[in-house]
């Protein structure tokens, strides 16, 4: 079998393995967070379960994005048992990140909650988010340094769900697909400053009217 047979083959396995990791995830993050949000008031439980919770959740929303690299990097090497060491130290990478969360979060109120949301809507518009997001759209020789260069991009959006519901299905989905399309569509000035306003415009209702906010609250 040719070398250029061989590597036709990988797009087909790569993208079912990593979509079907990812939609997996979704199944077991939705249901180990079933009746656990609480809005700004949710608890994160015990580091061993939070971690685990936090795994699932990085593969449902990441990994549709991180195809494209997976593919690529998997084209670089010509084999498909390089794909588990790839994605392994990704999410290794986003973990580390959970680690961090589980020791820095708190319950907060709606202060707290705005005021994280306008910085994520400002950190939209900088250099340093634009650098990240071009990184992790490039070719890198591992999973590890594709990893900080999405959590680079990408953190912004992930601090506005740890903020206004971690445990929450619906911004879990809402930020997903936001990540999801900045590492699969090209940066434009006109979605993203748009994008950028509309969260800062977010963060300011949630200091003037948070009862506004859909899922801010703890249910009744």
């Amino acid at each position: 079998m040719s070398v250029g047979r061989d590597t036709a083959q990988l797009r087909p396995a790569v993208l079912a393995a990593t979509l079907g990791l990812a939609a997996l995830a979704w199944v077991v993050a939705v249901r180990q967070m079933n009746g656990m949000d609480m809005g700004v008031a949710t608890r994160l439980g015990s580091f061993a379960f939070f971690v685990a919770l936090w795994v699932s959740m990085m593969a449902a929303m990441m990994l549709p994005g991180a195809a494209p690299a997976v593919l690529r990097h998997a084209r670089a090497s010509g084999r498909v048992r390089t794909v588990p060491l790839f994605l392994g130290s990704y999410l290794a990478v986003w973990t580390l990140v959970g680690v961090a969360v589980h020791a820095l979060y708190r319950p907060h109120g709606s202060f707290v909650a705005g005021s994280v949301v306008i910085a994520a809507g400002i950190y939209e518009l900088t250099p340093l988010k634009r650098y990240f997001r071009r990184r992790c759209r490039e070719s890198v020789r591992s999973g590890f340094a594709f990893g900080l260069f999405c959590v680079g991009s990408s953190i912004g959006l992930m601090l506005i769900l740890v903020v206004l519901g971690v445990m929450s299905v619906a911004w879990m989905a809402v930020i997903a697909v936001l990540v999801v399309a900045q590492k699969l569509l090209p940066a434009t000035a006109a979605i993203d400053v748009t994008l950028a306003v509309a969260i800062v415009g977010l963060g300011i209702l949630i200091l003037v009217a948070p009862a506004l906010v859909p899922g801010l609250t703890p249910p009744m």
